[in-house]
Parts: C-alpha cells; structure tokens; sequence
C-alpha cells in the first residue's frame, strides 16, 4: 500500500511532462505541415533551384 504514496505523483508528473511536451511541439509548429515533405519528393524539378557560377558563365556563352 506504501507504493501508491509513490506511484501516484510519479504518474501525475509523468503525465504533467508529456503535456507540456505535446503544447511545446504544438506551439513550435511541429505538427504544421506533415504531408508536405512527403509530396515534395515525389515532384520532378526540371531546372535546379540554386544557379551555379560555372552554370551562368556556360548560359552567358551560349547567348553571345
């Protein structure tokens, strides 16, 4: 019977932890988009999305 004097508070600072973990990941915008990253992948980039300097300099080439 002693161990319930224990088990109690621990269940209820356990449970106490794991809501302000859930609220801080909710207000961190954790959650915000969960489908995003998993479309992004799947989509065909023709061009890339950074130019690099050598890449500019062929293009330069190519127009004059």
């Amino acid at each position: 019977m002693d161990i319930i004097f224990l088990l109690i508070p621990l269940a209820l600072v356990l449970v106490v932890v794991i809501v302000w973990i859930f609220l801080w990941a909710v207000r961190s915008d954790q959650f915000d988009d969960l489908e995003g990253p998993a479309h992004r992948i799947l989509m065909d980039d023709d061009e890339p999305m950074v130019e690099r300097k050598d890449d500019s300099a062929k293009i330069e080439k190519k127009n004059k």
